[in-house]
């Protein structure tokens, strides 16, 4: 096998916002240190996302110390990364699952509700409460932050490449939010990874990630389209799914880096 590397580190701390790459990340059980930690809900409570409101693409992220720092055009929002004030807790929704979560604050609840043009409350998911992935995946008990069903999502360069070379408009990674890019294996080996390392962090690819219409809208524009889904659903389908990328836990609490070996050492048939 070819030398693997990691060659991407990605965070989004406000699920279905934008993303922030990052060059070393800290491992955490939930997932990456502050990613997807934070969610807009609905006055019902549920997840918004952007398959149902493109426009939370236009939410750019950034780090600035213990500070996220949100973008949208002229305006900036800054919101810490670990909230020490908080309302009551409260149950929201995200899929299948219910969770308690706690308000941030209603000048953030006031400031996303302004610029998305509808009711939109900003809840943080404390890292010791509960949301254990599908238990037929799990590996040690696991439990996940506010990403969809689990804690990492990997994807291999040369998956993009490939799926690239069949489209008439090349799209950029950030299509498919992965947490962790890796270079240097063949298209699509990810689908088989099992036990797998990062430097010296052990992780366990569980199961493929099936892909929804979040990963036609360009991330620049909020502009929805048709691809990539087009595309993939000719030769990534099965079962009424479509793949692209595998997702993870991680076995070891540490730190990775971008430039990282990356060594398989199982795989699934």
């Amino acid at each position: 096998m070819t030398d693997l590397r990691l060659t991407e580190i990605w965070i989004y701390p406000i699920k279905s916002l934008g993303g922030i790459p990052l060059t070393s990340a800290r491992v955490m059980g939930k997932g990456l240190q502050y990613d997807r930690r934070f969610m807009l809900v609905g006055p019902d409570g549920v997840c918004l996302t952007q398959r149902e409101h493109p426009i939370m693409a236009l939410f750019k992220l950034s780090l600035d110390g213990d500070q996220i720092l949100i973008r949208h055009k002229n305006d900036v929002l800054a919101l810490p990364a670990v909230p020490t004030v908080f309302a009551e807790p409260e149950q929201v929704r995200i899929w299948d699952d219910t969770v308690a979560a706690q308000g941030v604050g209603a000048e953030y609840d006031q400031w996303f509700s302004s610029r998305m043009g509808m009711n939109a409350h900003l809840v943080y998911f404390p890292e010791g409460n509960a949301r254990p992935v599908d238990p037929q995946y799990k590996v040690n008990d696991e439990h996940v932050g506010l990403a969809d069903a689990y804690p990492f999502l990997v994807i291999g360069q040369s998956s993009l490449n490939d799926l690239n070379s069949r489209l008439d408009t090349p799209l950029p990674m950030n299509r498919f939010r992965p947490n962790l890019v890796i270079a240097g294996a063949d298209a699509y080996a990810e689908d088989t990874w099992r036990d797998f390392r990062i430097g010296d962090t052990r992780f366990v690819g569980v199961k493929p990630c099936a892909r929804c219409v979040l990963t036609t809208v360009d991330q620049d524009t909020a502009v929805k389209g048709k691809e990539p889904l087009k595309t993939l659903a000719k030769y990534r389908s099965r079962n009424n799914k479509i793949y692209f990328g595998q997702n993870a836990v991680a076995l070891d609490l540490q730190y990775i880096t971008v430039g990282d070996p990356v060594t398989i050492q199982t795989t699934n048939s």
